[in-house]
């Protein structure tokens, strides 16, 4: 059964029926094919801006609307990016729906642009996508281009090593209406309506899609509950697009961010989830049914395009983006101090405690864009964009054992604001023939100001405050040459420079220090070689950091990862990217792609703690170490064959071993045993069957299952671990720690389906 809130009904009736007439609409169908063009081509200039083009020196994966839409059966966005070249992802339930992460050359999330028609989406303090509060968002997508290393200049974040830029729906022009289902394993199921006019007096259109989501977990309790829906309403004439555009996503997920020790998992089985667990006073085990993450997005955007004349055009977008949410937990034996609960002085004081932390925030601003083609040697942009983030956070106590609450406590209550500006100009040139020069020169300025006690206290039990105003100028130049040796090979070599200020999660670890911005200067070197029957390519990067803020593999008290510059100082992720296409006959294709590649920190030192008495033992440099979450080997195989309607699509993809923690070290002591601080490698694959038909009264019919992880291997893609490093009695470094609890996993499902249908009208 497909779940909406009533304001979505009342929207989707309206809009069902809207489409009805456009049917019995006449229509001049020479005048619609060329206004159908002109519409297309006047939606990609927001994105043309922003993306690489085919002759521009930048290693990108473009993503095709049919490839989308093969794979999206219900898991995240992140899933479909999966088997693009140096992508890793990650999923909390374990099965791919709920919260999700892609990381690419293994650079997390935090660090990766993410834009949709030119628009940033990424989160103003946090720098992240959250793929949870977007729910379905593949359905409306038309194509996706994955920018590897610093990109070219786009609006929002700072690209810190790469960039997603979604283009959402183009206008249509002919009336549609389609229904998705989809049901598998762990409860899974996903309903999608989309729907659309067509032209409407050969200038307006009206275009949207429903959605729900649902699942189980893999992970105990890991369920989910997504809502979201999508509208377009555009006018488009010969030289003029406009278009008014919101979505939404509203969800409701059990905790499951906490992971699980091996130990654990030895006790419980493999799908322990220790969020919301507690203790009644008879030592019986509860868990806490409300532990849940609740949030509401409601984005805006309003689009206008025009052409000036065959050469020059320009766009301009308005955005806003309303936030809402909250998650509550059961938080059992805290000193209630840390709550602002019990008498002054009293730091000893335990109980149990149910608290919420709680988010508002606006995100709203502007961006531009001056384009020029003159049709054969010389494409220019001229752009840029302003935004301004205002956001609450304020934490409530609803219950306490061994304390009395007032009725609406708070106990922490801080704002932040963050300003963002960025101009652009960017060119590329072809001055002999085959041979383009290409430019991309940015200023960025982005001011940040932290203000109000935290959820927080020092060691003297005193709550700390942020009191933090940070500003940041950077200049982002970007220089390459694109060489078509002829109508098969060409080569490209690029120079990018990229700086990026530090996340809200930076600021809250490191309180009180002055923390410096990241720098990238990223050299890419690439070849490929296209005929009708085979392409291939390889791409050579080296991505030199200074001040690389690098996951620690800790987790903070809500399962986000830990960053840390203080000991990374310079640092570097060097590799080679390899692709190839195989298409023999219209029937059969086979594409690879595989990354080699060396990530490290330079001279990691940490301080030395004794085994047993943590004494301090002095520094202790490590040299080189291996950058946490980077695999140095990833490989994948795609096997596609297309008869008549059926299709099989046979996915396999290899990921090396991930270490969990910047120190070098794959084990940590504990006692006599050991815990294991890495994540192992894995090889997956997934099978994707479908037929398509078409019947006298329905245009498209699509039926089909996917069958995941195949082998029904037991791995996990993501993790934490924490240790500490001593010196034995001749010198040397090791991991320790004091339990076999410091280390977490998240596991991923064995074998499990989704089955699906789709009707297209």
């Amino acid at each position: 059964m497909i779940k909406f809130h009533l304001g979505e009904k009342a929207i989707f009736s309206f809009l069902f029926l809207s489409i009805c007439p456009s049917y019995m609409m006449a229509r001049n169908e020479y005048q619609e094919d060329t206004l159908q063009k002109t519409v297309i081509h006047l939606d990609e200039v927001h994105v043309i801006s922003t993306r690489a083009g085919e002759k521009s020196p930048i290693a990108h994966t473009h993503v095709s609307k049919e490839q989308i839409e093969s794979l999206n059966s219900g898991k995240d966005l992140p899933f479909l990016l999966s088997t693009t070249p140096s992508v890793t992802i990650t999923s909390d339930a374990g099965n791919g729906v709920g919260y999700t992460t892609v990381r690419v050359r293994g650079v997390d999330p935090s660090r990766i642009n993410v834009t949709a028609n030119g628009i940033p989406m990424n989160d103003a303090e946090s720098s992240q996508v959250f793929w949870v509060n977007l729910p379905d968002f593949a359905s409306s997508a038309e194509s996706i281009q994955i920018q590897r290393g610093a990109g070219t200049s786009t609006n929002g974040s700072g690209a810190f090593g790469a960039t997603v830029n979604i283009q959402m729906s183009k206008p249509c022009t002919k009336p549609y209406f389609g229904i998705d289902l989809a049901a598998g394993s762990y409860g899974t199921n996903k309903e999608t309506i989309t729907f659309g006019t067509g032209l409407l007096g050969n200038h307006w259109s009206l275009q949207g899609r429903l959605s729900h989501i649902g699942s189980d977990g893999y992970i105990d309790r890991a369920s989910v509950g997504l809502n979201s829906y999508f509208l377009q309403a555009g006018y488009n004439s010969t030289n003029t697009a406009i278009k008014f555009i919101t979505f939404n996503g509203k969800e409701k997920t059990y905790h499951a961010w906490n992971y699980t020790s091996k130990y654990e998992q030895e006790l419980y089985g493999r799908t322990y989830n220790s969020c919301g667990e507690y203790y009644d006073e008879d030592g019986n085990r509860h868990y806490y049914k409300n532990q849940t993450d609740n949030y509401h997005q409601q984005n805006y955007q309003l689009l206008w395009n025009q052409r000036l004349d065959n050469t020059l055009n320009f766009n301009v977008g308005l955005h806003y983006t309303k936030g809402q949410g909250y998650y509550e937990q059961y938080k059992a034996n805290k000193k209630l101090y840390t709550f602002n609960l019990g008498q002054a002085g009293d730091f000893n004081t335990k109980g149990d405690v149910i608290n919420q932390k709680k988010m508002d925030n606006d995100f709203y601003g502007f961006i531009a864009s001056l384009n020029y083609d003159n049709g054969d040697n010389l494409t220019a942009s001229l752009g840029g964009g302003w935004n301004n983030y205002e956001g609450q956070h304020f934490g409530k106590v609803l219950w306490a054992s061994n304390a009395y609450v007032p009725v609406d406590f708070t106990y922490y209550d801080n704002n932040a604001r963050k300003n963002d500006g960025n101009i652009y100009a960017k060119a590329n040139y072809e001055f002999l023939k085959g041979v383009n020069a290409f430019a991309d020169l940015q200023y960025r300025h982005t001011g940040i100001r932290m203000d109000g006690p935290t959820d927080d206290y020092d060691d003297n039990g005193q709550q700390i405050s942020y009191g933090q105003h940070f500003s940041y100028d950077f200049f982002n130049p970007k220089f390459g040459l694109f060489w078509e040796i002829n109508k098969y090979n060409n080569v490209y070599a690029s120079l990018s420079i990229s700086h990026k200020e530090p996340t809200r999660n930076d600021y809250e670890d490191n309180i009180g220090k002055n923390l410096k911005a990241e720098k990238l200067q990223d050299w890419e070197l690439g070849y490929k070689y296209q005929s009708p029957t085979f392409t291939a390519g390889a791409n050579l990067y080296l991505m030199n950091y200074t001040n690389q803020f690098v996951l620690t593999g800790q987790l903070n008290d809500i399962g986000e990862m830990i960053a840390t510059n203080d000991n990374s100082g310079k640092s570097y992720r060097a590799g080679i990217e390899l692709e190839a296409s195989f298409k023999p006959t219209d029937w059969f294709q086979w594409d690879m792609n595989a990354t080699f590649s060396r990530n490290r920190n330079k001279d990691w030192t940490i301080r030395a703690t004794q085994e047993g008495s943590w004494d301090d033992q002095g520094t202790l440099n490590l040299g080189d170490t291996k950058t946490s979450f980077s695999p140095e080997t990833i490989f994948n195989n795609i096997l596609t064959f297309n008869w008549k309607g059926w299709k099989a699509q046979l996915l396999s993809q290899y990921i090396g071993e991930q270490y969990m923690t910047n120190t070098g070290f794959r084990y940590a002591k504990v006692e006599d045993k050991c815990i294991k601080m890495t994540l192992s490698d894995h090889f997956t694959n997934n099978l994707d069957l479908s037929y398509t038909f078409k019947t006298k009264s329905i245009k498209q019919i699509t039926a089909g299952v996917t069958l995941y992880n195949l082998t029904s291997l037991k791995y996990d893609n993501n993790g934490w671990a924490y240790c500490e490093i001593g010196k034995d009695e001749n010198g040397n470094a090791y991991a320790w720690t004091t339990d076999l609890y410091e280390s977490g996993f998240a596991p991923q499902a064995p074998f499990h389906f989704t089955a699906r249908l789709s009707l297209k009208f």
